[in-house]
């Protein structure tokens, strides 16, 4: 499933050339999680605005191409396997491409195989259908205004594991499983420790090893398990310096201990026994 390096990575490689384009014409192609909510034709003409992510979803701002006045965007979410590219010559769709975003630029196309991710307008990222699905979400984890204070607050009304409580996303968004499990090791925390007993200080340890963890996985391009890819076609790499995740009854790369496995909110969680304490 894309996180959130994997979305942010997925921004940054369309936003260059698809912002400030015009809009020629929309494709919608077999039904996604959501209904687009307006008439793909009312869409025709409006400018692309500057793209911007929160959470997993990608939010795409339309513009009246002569005044500049807003007029709502599409809110961009990828699902479970969704990928988004920028093509120059789009070639028919195939049964798994199912949104189509054509303008002057090249058309911005969504495969889905899937068919979980999502592509709704609304008339503001604060209003309609996209305030909905942005509500409950937590903190953004480079947002200054997130310090360690205000997520030991957050977790102080969590009994959970903090594996559990970080996967919820809303105290802070971005920490999927792959980041959490490499996040939690990076600080020493074992996945099971629940969340209300961590101290200021381990909130603190907690915190920049999430950010240290998702600005390298910036870096390398996401990880790619098994079908991501940018909107270039590009794989991710950060897989392939994971201290635990994907590891189990491997060594771990600070004590040698195996990387042992276990299943928390039907999800697989690694971690080093010797290296993370409750």
């Amino acid at each position: 499933m894309p996180e959130l390096p994997e979305v942010e990575v997925t921004r940054r490689s369309v936003a260059p050339r698809l912002e400030g384009s015009i809009v020629r014409a929309v494709r919608v192609g077999a039904a996604l999680r959501w209904p687009l909510g307006v008439e793909p034709q009312s869409l025709v003409g409006l400018r692309v605005g500057t793209l911007q992510r929160r959470g997993k979803y990608i939010w795409l701002p339309l513009l009246d191409a002569g005044t500049g006045a807003p007029q709502g965007g599409l809110l961009l979410h990828l699902g479970m396997s969704g990928s988004l590219a920028l093509l120059e010559q789009a070639h028919a769709p195939t049964k798994h491409e199912h949104f189509d975003l054509a303008t002057d630029a090249g058309t911005l196309r969504l495969t889905d195989p899937r068919r979980f991710g999502a592509v709704v307008w609304s008339p503001a990222l604060d209003a309609g259908m996209a305030a909905r699905l942005l509500a409950r979400l937590g903190c953004e984890p480079f947002d200054p205004a997130l310090t360690a204070a205000r997520l030991r607050e957050g977790f102080s009304r969590r009994s959970v594991p903090i594996k559990t409580a970080l996967l919820a996303g809303d105290i802070v968004v971005g920490a999927g499983n792959i980041y959490a499990c490499e996040a939690l090791y990076e600080a020493g925390i074992d996945p099971r420790t629940p969340a209300n007993t961590l101290s200021l200080a381990r909130c603190e340890k907690l915190l920049q090893a999430l950010r240290r963890i998702l600005g390298r996985a910036l870096e390398l391009g996401g990880s790619t398990l098994r079908d991501f890819r940018d909107a270039h076609g590009m794989s991710g790499a950060f897989q392939h310096e994971a201290g635990v995740y994907g590891r189990e009854g491997q060594d771990c790369r600070r004590c040698g201990t195996p990387v042992q496995r276990l299943v928390q909110a039907q999800r697989s969680t690694f971690f080093c026994p010797r290296c993370q304490r409750r």
